[in-house]
């Protein structure tokens, strides 16, 4: 560990606090303010993430399959959503007693739109939109809110869902 002094720190109340400190504590400040429901030891893990798949894409052109994870963890860090296991049946995760299913739209696809098994159990949809420019959003859509459709299949088209 390196020792701290004036060079990397500054003197408080009796002791040093390292800049690395000070700086740790504005950023769990900011990502307080932007996710007041979030675990904020996922925070990072989701903003290190969207980075890499960012970076990715500007050096190579293609993109890492990790759009899904990217989804699920903006809607815990946004929403509080209890994440299942990976490969879980039924939804993604728990809202309070609310089952969540999560549906990401790619930065890659043509359009905004991703379809939906209504055979599967949940109660909740958390629609998220990865821009191309890396930017995510997300709509939180109670199920029965969702329109009414004729067999298993129901396409949900971003523009076309309420803002959250």
């Amino acid at each position: 560990m390196q020792q701290l002094g004036p060079d990397n720190a500054i003197w408080d109340d009796g002791e040093w606090i390292s800049w690395d400190e000070i700086n740790e504590q504005i950023r769990y400040k900011e990502w307080r303010a932007k996710y007041p429901n979030a675990d904020l030891s996922l925070v990072s893990i989701f903003e290190d993430l969207i980075c890499t798949a960012e970076q990715y894409h500007m050096h190579t052109g293609k993109h890492l399959q990790v759009y899904g994870d990217i989804g699920e963890l903006y809607g815990a860090i946004t929403h509080g959503i209890k994440l299942h296991r990976n490969y879980a049946q039924g939804s993604d995760g728990r809202l309070g007693n609310d089952l969540v299913e999560v549906k990401t739209i790619t930065p890659f696809k043509s359009n905004d739109r991703v379809t939906l098994n209504l055979k599967r159990n949940f109660s909740m949809v958390f629609l998220v939109k990865i821009t191309s420019d890396f930017e995510v959003r997300g709509k939180l859509i109670p199920r029965k809110a969702l329109p009414r459709v004729k067999g298993d299949k129901l396409v949900l088209e971003w523009a076309n869902i309420g803002a959250d």
